[in-house]
């Protein structure tokens, strides 16, 4: 749990750090759409440390906005795609008029689930354990996982009481793990803590409501394409557009961009920021139904059709609701971390450069004339 947890807050450090504009769609789909890429990764308490010493907000990772100096969630409401709503289930074969089967009843966290020498091991224990072991668990059936945790908190409970029978938790190393399990486990809980009690419905909406009013307006096209490996074919191509042939055949017959040619060229709705500089240049000179020159890019020759351009809409509450609640909760638990150190007396010490403590401690070589024979 602290895992998952304490790498949710620093995260937002890390990705500040490692923010850039990565090609998502490559030669087999759409090769020219750039999106934001955010890092998730877990970071560590270095990474934390570490940023709060560069300076500047730590409001920073899947939410930053396109201002590194912002730590507002305009990146997040702007680049949120539509949400499509989810398929209704289907119906078994045979199954028609039926409804399904409802879910296994949840387990009681009370609920005794084994005995080893009279201790007993609940849901509670069992449930405790899956947060800790989290991605460590096999992937099973929920069944078997239930289980596999289950063998593994009888085996924690033998296991803990042969070392104590072996005096193994006395040991100065035991209790050095045992104060840094403790504390990084009261750490967890304190965050848990302050982010309950910032993520409430009234703060998510005024969030959400602050963001939408400091969004500045966005245009995007959509726009269709096809791409080649020169001029000439793209002039070829474009000769085959005026004299009326569609443009989706011509992009299905001609374009090197299978991805593109399978949907007749359609690149979809972007902003200026998700194109090559080139193609993006030429796309949002046009008006809706011109075709373009051809156009050069690292990727080949491109004829573009511009068939809409709008003002971006911005998503709706629901549809950003985990990501400003996520927010909430990091920005809360940052800016306690942040508290503590400025009210705490914090001393840090350099270690000695390498090699001048051996240097101390070796003795001096003897003069020639005083080596024993």
């Amino acid at each position: 749990m602290f895992r998952s947890l304490y790498g949710t807050v620093s995260a937002a450090v890390q990705t500040r750090q490692a923010r850039q504009d990565t090609p998502l769609m490559q030669m087999q789909d759409q090769p020219l759409m750039k999106v934001r890429f955010r890092r998730h990764a877990r970071a560590t308490l270095a990474t934390l440390v570490a940023a709060s010493m560069l300076g500047g907000s730590l409001l920073a990772g899947p939410l930053l906005a396109k201002d590194p100096a912002r730590g507002d969630l305009s990146g997040v409401i702007r680049n949120t795609p539509p949400r499509r709503a989810a398929p209704a289930p289907l119906a078994a074969p045979g199954a028609a008029g039926t409804t399904a089967a409802p879910a296994a009843a949840a387990i009681p966290d009370d609920t005794v689930l084994a005995r080893v020498d009279g201790a007993p091991i609940t849901q509670r224990d069992v449930r405790l354990a899956m947060e800790d072991l989290a991605d460590r668990l096999p992937r099973v059936s929920e069944e078997n996982r239930q289980d596999y945790v289950l063998s593994y908190l009888i085996d924690l409970q033998l296991g803990s009481r042969a070392a104590v029978a072996e005096k193994l938790d006395t040991t100065p190393e035991f209790e050095r793990k045992a104060a840094y399990n403790r504390n990084k486990l009261l750490l967890d809980e304190l965050l848990a803590h302050e982010a309950h009690k910032a993520v409430t419905a009234e703060a998510a909406q005024k969030t959400y409501q602050q963001t939408l009013r400091d969004l500045k307006p966005e245009e995007e096209v959509r726009a269709r394409h096809i791409l080649v490996d020169s001029e000439a074919n793209a002039k070829a191509a474009i000769a085959r557009l005026k004299a009326g042939e569609d443009f989706a055949r011509v992009a299905a017959e001609l374009s090197t961009d299978p991805g593109a040619a399978k949907s007749g060229g359609e690149l979809g709705w972007f902003t200026r920021d998700r194109m090559a500089p080139e193609f993006s240049e030429a796309a949002f000179r046009l008006k809706p139904g011109e075709i373009s020159a051809p156009v050069k890019t690292q990727f080949g020759w491109h004829v573009i059709q511009l068939e809409e351009r709008r003002t971006r809409p911005a998503p709706s509450f629901d549809e950003v609701k985990p990501e400003v609640e996520a927010y909430l909760a990091r920005k809360a638990q940052q800016d306690l971390v942040l508290n503590l150190r400025s009210k705490a007396k914090i001393e840090r010490f350099a270690p000695p450069a390498a090699g001048k403590e051996d240097a101390r401690a070796a003795p001096k070589p003897p003069a020639n004339g005083d080596a024993k024979r």
